[in-house]
């Protein structure tokens, strides 16, 4: 906490760069910009805050912004997730709002401050190695800041230099540039940053961080320009080009997409962590433990963001909020961050290579009867409540805690309820039967501390038949309280560089057909697949899902390639119900029923929803989005 009041006060002080009488007077209550940028700790602590800033989709990124780890972080644990069919909540059954996921004011003043950098740049006594070094951090950190800027808003306010306040309100307005000249603004900032940053390893901006950036940002630009016609918007700011590329931008970005991955791939530097697994069992744990400290992933990771100490603006809580229930220590909301079964389905089983593999419940095999338990129909019984998921990729099993595995040392019990011995069925309703002297609990144990499914009890417990794993660490207790999670985040990895590569290049029909399929077969190699599969739009996108799940991607893959307002139209998400089959005693049973997310609604998205609404036009004079 010391650090950071300490960290505020210089940026305080950093604040009065825009203001020349100021600099003239020397104060000597201030810090200047020579004196901070000539200690080495002033530049730490001063990039320490622009990299605070950065819009990082992490741990701390809910519905209502970025770093929601300080003051009162209680935001229920509804993330981005949860607007997609990756998760459901707990309790909620909220869809995307309008006032979800802005990032207007706090995007300006990161934009700000950086400019205030860059004008202090020039003037600083430091090494001309240093020198190169802090413009391109500059070139990236704001490439970042309008990255975050264009994919919300389409075509915003180019600020390049630092505004002067002469009494003149008007004279600060900046008319919103179009998309298409923030894009290329974005990939201008990259290239700088490309050009000046060296080569070298720690979290700050590298050469390498440039272009993963300029990868990312690329394939978001080409893809709306190649999808635009999926979902076109009218109004004045579609007429004016704010929103919207033309079809022919497509081209130019998905070759910049190929040309950044292509220098990281060809580069040498980086690879994927345990690329060659034994067994997919040994794939499951390789892939778990990726995300449990990014710090061994080795040079997999190309960015990370670190969650070092924990507390207030700090740590962050994704443990607590999605802890299950069995092992919450205390806490008094767990468990809700729930996968839903439409992304388990995703998953492939290595006995069938690419093709998703929907779970099969029944005899009959109807994967789409989602209307609850039917005592004419033939459910296949397992031994396990998790056989049903066995010879599915490994990277389910790393990714999500399925009913009865371990976790800390913990059998996980998600049951959602029985089936009597004369066939009826008990389901979500807290009931016991004894039957030859043994009591059987329709949530599958008899109290709340031993189970974590299915019981509404607390919004605790699990509504689709799976807990959270990915992220989770599950070397540390739990300690019930804010931000006590230290887990650290990777922003850019190899795997998703190797993902957009092969998008770019089966999208654009340019490129290196046979290096893109296998870059996407290498990741399915480290997920213990054995079985190449070809490089086709179908295969590229079912591995981003299961690839990159809960990275916060989906949620901009469904914008950017404009699918949303056709995968959510009137539509259900899922959950499976693990029952014990009672009908089979004295042996042990399991059937599992495909049903409607309990409690929810069907989720529609609307197509204004492509962009966020500008806030603030009245006094701005910016033109307003479509439809807002």
């Amino acid at each position: 906490m010391y650090y950071y009041k300490k960290l505020m006060m210089l940026f305080a002080g950093m604040l009065l760069f825009s203001c020349n009488s100021v600099l003239e007077l020397q104060p000597t209550d201030k810090i200047r910009a020579e004196d901070l940028f000539s200690d080495p700790e002033g530049v730490k602590l001063y990039m320490a805050n622009l990299y605070f800033q950065l819009p990082t989709e992490d741990f701390a990124y809910f519905r209502g912004g970025f770093n929601q780890n300080g003051g009162d972080p209680n935001n229920g644990g509804f993330v981005p997730a949860m607007i997609t069919d990756e998760a459901a909540h707990t309790e909620f059954g909220d869809f995307l709002g309008d006032g979800d996921f802005h990032w207007w004011d706090q995007g300006y003043k990161l934009v700000r401050d950086v400019n205030l950098l860059a004008d202090a740049i020039p003037n600083l006594n430091i090494l001309e190695e240093e020198r190169r070094a802090l413009t391109g951090e500059s070139a990236f950190i704001k490439a970042f800041a309008y990255f975050g800027l264009a994919k919300r808003y389409g075509g915003v306010s180019l600020i390049k230099a630092t505004q002067q306040y002469t009494g003149d309100v008007e004279s600060l307005k900046v008319p919103r540039s179009t998309e298409k000249e923030t894009w290329d603004y974005v990939m201008e900032l990259c290239d700088q940053a490309i050009d000046n940053l060296g080569e070298g390893t720690g979290r700050r901006a590298n050469k390498w961080m440039a272009y993963a950036l300029k990868s990312r940002a690329a394939l978001h630009a080409a893809s709306i320009a190649k999808f635009w016609n999926r979902a076109p918007l009218s109004g004045n700011a579609a007429t004016q080009g704010l929103v919207g590329l033309d079809a022919s931008a497509a081209a130019g970005y998905y070759n910049q997409c190929i040309l950044a991955n292509e220098a990281i791939i060809s580069s040498g530097k980086f690879g994927l962590y345990m690329p060659s697994p034994a067994s997919p069992e040994e794939a499951a744990e390789n892939y778990r433990l990726l995300f449990q400290n990014p710090n061994t992933a080795g040079n997999e990771a190309i960015m990370i963001k670190g969650y070092t100490l924990p507390g207030n603006n700090l740590g962050h809580n994704y443990d607590i909020w999605f802890q299950p229930a069995q092992t919450a220590n205390g806490w008094p909301h767990p468990g809700r961050m729930n996968p839903t079964l439409d992304l388990v389905d995703t998953y492939e089983r290595y006995d069938n290579p690419g093709v998703s593999a929907p779970v099969v419940t029944t005899v009959e095999g109807n994967i789409n009867d989602y209307n609850g338990y039917n005592p004419s129909l033939n459910y296949i019984r397992f031994d396990s409540p998790n056989e049903i998921f066995e010879g599915k990729d490994a990277r389910l099993w790393g990714t999500a805690i399925l009913p009865q595995t371990n976790w800390k040392g913990t059998p996980i019990i998600i049951q959602a309820g029985y089936v009597r011995p004369d066939g009826s069925a008990v389901i979500r309703t807290n009931d016991n039967i004894t039957i030859n002297g043994t009591t059987y609990y329709t949530y599958g144990a008899a109290s709340t501390t031993q189970y974590s499914g299915f019981d509404t009890y607390g919004g605790n417990n699990t509504r689709t038949g799976f807990s959270f794993k990915k992220f989770m660490n599950q070397l540390n207790p739990i300690t019930p309280g804010w931000n006590q999670s230290t887990t650290d985040f990777m922003e850019f990895r190899y795997a998703e560089i190797l993902l957009n590569y092969a998008e770019a290049v089966i999208e654009s029909g340019t490129g290196d057909a046979a290096a893109a399929a296998k870059a996407l077969n290498d990741i399915r190699k480290r997920a213990g697949h054995t079985v190449d599969i070809p490089l086709t739009v179908g295969n590229v996108q079912r591995e981003r899902r299961v690839e990159l799940a809960f990275e916060n991607k989906r949620f901009w893959d469904l914008i950017r390639r404009r699918e949303y307002h056709t995968e959510f139209n009137n539509r259900m998400v899922h959950a499976i119900l693990p029952l014990q089959d009672l009908r089979a005693l004295p042996e042990t049973k399991y059937i599992f029923v495909r049903v409607n997310l309990p409690n929810s609604n069907p989720r529609t998205f609307t197509e204004r929803s492509y962009y966020r609404f500008i806030p603030g036009i009245g006094s701005n004079g910016l033109v307003q989005n479509p439809q807002y």
